[in-house]
């Protein structure tokens, strides 16, 4: 049977229990998901850096990574060009390209420093969202926002500001506002004499950064909390209760990092709380295993649950997803399709569900029928469905796409060894 064969059939299925697949295929044609830069090269960025700080390590040496801006965008491209839909860059301030020698600190950047990451957007059709660089610098050495040392944290106050006149120089540009999104790498690896003084400092920091002013009609910042980090067991400043009250207050967007938690909270379960207090809310979607550890994100229980809420709370204008991993065990463009594609499949499978019904069983107290239902969905002809939305795409539907990054593999990332 032909793509459209099996899927008129799938059509038919889905008509069944009142689910239209021709509106969910045009639904997540619509929804673009914020793909990060930093999976491409390992972090490291285009300011020499050799190593990382602030909690954040790749492992693994596979070959390949790419070693500066046009190796990273034609990576980028060979992903995009495998992932279904029209998506968006996330960026990194660290990724900052320079040319005729020029080099400035992070404080000192500016929006023609971004400039060729505009014009490759452009040509492609793609928004760019952002994020200060608050770690790998030696201005990072212990704290950054909440740092004692007023220098310290005049510099990255600095920083903050000029990222938010990247970000509205990005929107302007590119027709479409970007999600500026702050997170620090601050905290203590032992127990703290004083918790409030780091917080406060914060506070003061993140209130001098909104009150140099931007286009909100341009940018949304986010802040984004953590449970802990390598180096920063006992104590995160930046902890969930100070990022989603300071967000609240002060009419910013929170941003939950699902890897961020203890390993038995979810952000499934949060997100409907967020979207009753909030516009909108920010992700990114990771794959934790024990901590935030930032593998590949997997087709997986957590990640269709993320994608559940989203859609069954009528929130995928609301909810600005990105993707935050970073693998260097494996080929670090076939992660990035990966990830990209399973949450995908994720919103699809979401967006296949008769979420009305199955509400409507569960406000009637018709729990077995509920758990018999959710059970059945599982063997709906869900995958005809995702090849439909693939082909349309001009993307194979199948695990053939692989073919593609074994092409390239031989053909150009070999050549950087």
């Amino acid at each position: 049977m032909t793509i459209n064969e099996r899927y008129e059939y799938a059509k038919s299925r889905y008509a069944e229990i009142g689910v239209d697949t021709d509106k969910a295929i045009e639904m997540l044609s619509g929804k673009a998901l914020s793909m990060h830069c930093w999976q491409g090269d390992d972090v490291k960025g285009f300011e020499g850096a050799v190593s990382l700080d602030g909690g954040i390590q790749t492992t693994g040496n596979y070959p390949g990574a790419a070693r500066n801006p046009e190796e990273l965008m034609a990576d980028i491209d060979k992903a995009l060009s495998l992932i279904p839909g029209k998506h968006r860059i996330n960026l990194h301030a660290s990724y900052a390209i320079f040319e005729d020698g020029e080099k400035v600190d992070r404080d000192a950047l500016q929006p023609k420093h971004f400039k060729k990451w505009v014009d490759f957007a452009k040509e492609r059709g793609l928004g760019i969202d952002f994020n200060p660089t608050c770690f790998s610098h030696p201005m990072a050495k212990g704290a950054t926002l909440s740092s004692p040392d007023e220098s310290v944290r005049a510099f990255w106050i600095r920083h903050c500001i000029a990222c938010l006149r990247i970000s509205e120089y990005f929107a302007r540009e590119l027709g479409t506002p970007c999600l500026m999104n702050i997170w620090i790498p601050d905290g203590m690896k032992d127990i703290p004499a004083d918790r409030l003084g780091p917080r406060a400092r914060f506070k003061d920091s993140l209130d001098q950064i909104l009150a140099s002013g931007y286009d909100r009609s341009l940018v949304d910042v986010s802040l984004e909390s953590k449970v802990f980090g390598i180096g920063l067991e006992s104590y995160t400043v930046g902890s969930s209760e100070f990022t989603v009250n300071y967000a609240a207050k002060n009419d910013i967007l929170s941003l939950m990092d699902n890897g961020h938690y203890h390993p038995t909270e979810v952000v499934s379960d949060k997100l409907s709380s967020m979207l009753l207090f909030g516009e909108k809310v920010a992700l990114h979607v990771t794959r934790g295993v024990r901590w935030d550890s930032d593998h590949v994100v997997l087709y997986d229980d957590e990640t269709k649950e993320i994608a559940k809420e989203i859609v069954r709370n009528g929130a995928l204008d609301r909810v600005l997803v990105g993707l935050d991993y970073f693998d260097a065990s494996i080929n670090r463009i076939a992660a990035w399709v990966i990830g990209m594609r399973n949450f995908q499949k994720a919103l699809l499978y979401a967006l296949l569900t008769p979420n009305e019904a199955l509400a409507s069983l569960q406000n009637n107290d018709e729990g077995t029928r509920l758990m018999m239902m959710q059970e059945e969905l599982k063997f709906f002809p869900f995958a005809d469905v995702w090849a439909k939305f693939c082909a349309d795409n001009g993307v194979d539907p199948t695990e053939k796409w692989f073919d593609e990054i074994d092409k390239y593999e031989e053909e150009v990332l070999w050549k950087r060894v």
